[in-house]
């Protein structure tokens, strides 16, 4: 089942490296080609979200000891998701900003050049918040090994404890079978000593 998940989760990261690279080309085409590539963005993002359901009822399957790892898998894509379709929101405003300089005859370099640098800081911003992001993964599947290893060794302390018990009522029994055969030779001792006598 896991298998699945993660052929999945490979479908996924092709896709969306297809549609961070689409987004990007976005506001440098002309005319029929922009548009072209926008519906192809747009047909893209929604096979990534019907992607992410089936990922979704994957995950629903896993049993749940197991399936916390998975859901913070899902909660990343999610939010790479959210990013896709917010640089794609942006990258359609800068399309529909270029087609308005290009009909009123409007070189736009000045903003141009404030598009770029903002698009510059955009993806500065996002690869600190993927780096955020992964970082942020590993911590939770180190809690998770960290939570397994508690129990593991609450499991262990608890055999340890039984043993314990164990051997005390053992050592218990055999400090009592020791004073019956201790009064059992003290008996015959005695028993020895009064034939003797007579």
């Amino acid at each position: 089942m896991s298998s699945d998940f993660e052929g999945y989760e490979q479908d996924f990261a092709v896709l969306t490296a297809e549609i961070t690279g689409r987004i990007g080309k976005v506001p440098k085409l002309l005319g029929d080609e922009k548009k072209q590539m926008v519906a192809n963005v747009e047909k893209q993002l929604e096979e990534a979200r019907e992607l992410l359901e089936q990922m979704e009822l994957e995950v629903r399957e896993i049993p749940a000891q197991s399936r916390g790892m998975y859901s913070s898998r899902m909660r990343s894509y999610k939010q790479e998701i959210g990013k896709l379709e917010a640089d794609f929101k942006r990258s359609r405003i800068a399309y529909s900003d270029e087609v308005r300089n290009e009909l009123l005859g409007d070189d736009g370099n000045s903003s141009e050049n404030q598009r770029a640098h903002l698009l510059d800081n955009t993806e500065r911003l996002e690869r600190s918040s993927r780096r955020l992001e992964a970082g942020y993964q590993i911590a939770v599947e180190t809690e998770q090994i960290g939570q397994e290893m508690l129990e593991n060794l609450s499991q262990d302390r608890e055999k340890i404890q039984r043993s314990r018990e164990r051997l005390r009522e053992t050592d218990a029994n055999l400090g009592k079978s020791s004073r019956i055969l201790t009064g059992m030779l003290r008996r015959c001792l005695l028993t020895e000593r009064l034939l003797r006598m007579l």
